[in-house]
């Protein structure tokens, strides 16, 4: 069977069996992505639920942000998120600004910098998922079409058009959808899976980051209630 399978391979013709190099290379490309990024995905769920953990457990934020920034590593996830607005907030207190939307307008704007950084590498290279998926039926039923008719004007030669003479020529064309397929269906898989996956850890950071704006708000509340105090005083 594997052997009748390369000859039919083999027999087809050179535009078939480029449908067939470009549809394999699109399956491998595939399934790299699939694997690495289902890694990453892994890796970044275990790494901020470990943070979220942390953070929550911590009774100063400040020896927490000393923690994420002498670590040697760049903060990642939550982490990320984490040292991009506390780091904010200290600047701007050491600046003078006391009131409190002035405080948390920019530690908000170097969250979501921080946010959208996290957010493109995850979804960095999903597309790619989507483009196998989409595109490589077509391609597959593209290298079928014109096989077939490569078979048929090939029967134009021959006097007794039978069966036996033109399967072989439909066969291997058929062999392009085939493989089309093989390459979609796996893609298609791998994007709803990791998408999801991504969409739900970029809720996790969302949350997170809604829970320590509201920290970081009553802190510059009390620091502005501190600095009118002493104004009156």
């Amino acid at each position: 069977m594997n052997s009748e399978l390369i000859d039919l391979v083999l027999m087809a013709s050179p535009v078939v069996q480029a449908v067939m190099v470009i549809l394999a290379l699109m399956s491998i490309a595939a399934w790299s992505v699939a694997i690495s990024k289902s890694y990453q995905v892994r890796q970044a769920g275990k790494v901020a639920k470990q943070f979220d953990q942390t953070f929550w457990q911590t009774q100063e934020l400040t020896s927490l942000f000393n923690q994420v920034v002498q670590s040697g590593e760049k903060p990642k996830g939550m982490a990320s998120i984490f040292e991009a607005g506390f780091r904010e907030f200290v600047r701007l207190k050491k600046q003078g600004v006391a009131h409190t939307s002035d405080l948390m307008a920019g530690t908000q704007r170097a969250m979501k910098v921080a946010y959208s950084k996290e957010s493109e590498q995850l979804e960095n290279r999903l597309a790619l998922l989507a483009t196998v998926g989409s595109s490589a039926p077509y391609i597959g039923l593209f290298g079928t079409v014109w096989g077939v008719m490569h078979a048929f004007q090939s029967l134009g030669n021959v006097q007794n058009a039978t069966l036996a003479a033109v399967a072989p020529g439909i066969s291997e064309a058929l062999i392009a959808t085939a493989i089309g397929l093989f390459a979609a269906i796996p893609a298609v898989i791998a994007y709803n899976r990791l998408t999801n996956q991504v969409d739900r850890l970029l809720g996790e950071y969302e949350n997170f980051a809604e829970g320590f704006l509201t920290i970081m708000q009553r802190q510059a509340h009390s620091l502005e209630t501190g600095a009118s105090g002493q104004n009156n005083a």
